[in-house]
């Protein structure tokens, strides 16, 4: 666990490598094209040269120029990393001997391996990239001549103390090679292609020997500036501060009485109910709360604009433009084709621990669930997310769509309903030929609340939480029955 390492440049691979490559060891990069490779490898290098080191590229499939415009594209210099064309070289070896970069002779080297280790003796890299083996493969035709060949770059490496980087496409499937079980460890990068939005690509750590590392699937993402990995998120790995018991409060008080005092510090919250009932808009009550308190908040916006979320609130009488202009409510908006698990978690991560935010909301749930559409483990990574807010001290707040106007079918929202601490549901129903809508609380694990159902309704003062809804049956169900005379919201109510 005390070897040496070598960043990559990608702080978020470092991370699922505990610090980086160990140092004076051959790695295998293996992917097919277009998994981002050849990213790697250069951002290996560059980071080298950051640090002092010398870097050599060896290429063998591309060009000078094309390997300069793969860096170009990311806005990289090159200067003072060695770039060799070994294909080139290809030139000076003679016709017998085209078939194989090596001979296959154990005594004699041929021209082109000459060739290469007087490069790497001239260049004296600290760092190497080779790209790629499925050329050495092509040309070495027996699977025991390719080994051989590898085996003797690698003894020929080890004494120089030099970190290479093999790059393989996978052009060339032959198991009796095996390269993998050379190298001192193997990452392996993935793409899928969704039926709709950007590329899916992943990165994982097949093989580390000797230290520890995150294992698993992790999400990646190319950028403008490189390549971004995303670890997967393991809260039993993170610190843990001891939480702050904070109640969070909505402001007003018989929305807070409803829901026994308000939500407790580190819990997880879901928000239930139909389009247009008022859902985000409850939700967004506590972030201003909040804020009047000095107390910073995340939203994170899947399915509507920002900007229309600002108006909604001028309606409202309310001006959450101040405090998004000071930081107190971060909002963010999600693009659900553009989005991956890993990212997101990234994402809260980073309002959790850089902007010290409190109280975290998601609206929606559906929005989330449309970004992660296709991953089977969904579920279980928002478990792992809501753990580690919960051990953070932060409130969630999760607003969850319903589909219809009556009361929601278990399987609506049973999916995650387990996750939640507090459930709050609001609903339609009709009075009198008019739509009129209501707020329960249906479930609370860490305290009493109210079993009552209260008269919900927004105007230009802002969210009006009225007294009970009494002599009614079946409000729930959206057809409520009259038992005596009654208005829906009789009573003094709470702004």
């Amino acid at each position: 666990m005390s070897t040496v390492r070598a960043s990559t440049g990608i702080a978020g691979l470092d991370e699922i490598l505990r610090g980086g490559l160990p140092r004076n060891r051959v790695y295998l990069v293996q992917g097919r094209p277009g998994t981002g490779k050849t990213t790697l490898a250069l951002q290996f290098l560059i980071q080298g040269a950051k640090e002092g080191e010398r870097g050599l590229y060896v290429t063998l499939s591309e060009t000078l120029d094309e390997v300069q415009e793969v860096a170009t594209s990311y806005g990289w210099d090159l200067s003072g990393i060695d770039i060799f064309e070994l294909n080139a070289a290809q030139h000076l070896v003679s016709q017998e001997n085209q078939n194989s970069i090596f001979r296959t002779s154990n005594v004699e080297l041929t021209e082109s391996e000459t060739l290469l280790f007087e490069r790497i003796e001239a260049s004296r890299p600290n760092r190497l990239v080779v790209d790629s083996l499925s050329e050495v493969q092509l040309l070495a035709v027996e699977p025991w001549v390719f080994r051989l060949q590898l085996l003797r770059l690698k003894q020929f490496l080890a004494p120089r103390n030099v970190t290479a980087l093999f790059l393989d496409d996978l052009a060339i499937d032959d198991s009796r090679s095996q390269p993998q079980s050379i190298v001192h460890g193997v990452i392996s990068l993935s793409v899928a292609i969704p039926e709709y939005g950007s590329f899916r690509r992943r990165i994982c750590i097949q093989k580390l020997r000797g230290v520890s590392f995150i294992e698993g699937e992790h999400d990646l993402a190319m950028r403008a500036d490189g390549m971004e990995v995303y670890p997967r998120l393991i809260a039993a790995d993170l610190v843990r501060p001891p939480p702050l018991e904070v109640t969070v409060t909505s402001g007003i008080r018989a929305f807070d009485e409803l829901l026994g005092g308000g939500l407790d510090c580190g819990t997880t919250n879901l928000i239930i109910g139909p389009a247009g009932v008022g859902k985000s808009t409850a939700a967004m009550q506590f972030a201003l709360h909040a804020a009047d308190q000095g107390i910073q908040s995340k939203v994170y916006l899947f399915d509507e604009r920002i900007e229309t979320m600002l108006r909604r609130w001028d309606g409202l009488g309310r001006d959450v433009r101040t405090y998004v202009a000071r930081d107190l409510i971060k909002v963010q908006h999600i693009d659900p084709a553009e989005l991956t698990a890993g990212e997101f978690a990234c994402s809260v991560r980073k309002a959790v621990e850089k902007d010290n935010a409190k109280l975290l909301i998601i609206d929606s749930l559906t929005g989330y669930q449309q970004a992660m559409v296709g991953d089977r483990t969904l579920m279980l990574q928002l478990h792992e997310l809501q753990t580690y807010l919960g051990n953070r001290g932060v409130t969630t707040i999760i607003v969850n769509a319903q589909h219809g106007l009556s009361l929601p079918s278990p399987s609506a929202h049973l999916d995650v309903s387990y996750l939640a601490d507090t459930v709050l549901l609001l609903r339609y129903y009709e009075f009198r030929g008019t739509v009129q809508k209501a707020v329960s609380v249906f479930k609370r694990r860490t305290g009493r609340h109210e079993t009552a159902i209260r008269a919900f309704d927004m105007g230009p003062g802002g969210i009006c939480v009225g007294s009970q809804v009494m002599n009614f049956q079946e409000v729930l169900a959206g057809m409520p029955v009259s038992l005596a005379a009654d208005t829906p919201l009789s009573g003094a109510a709470g702004r």
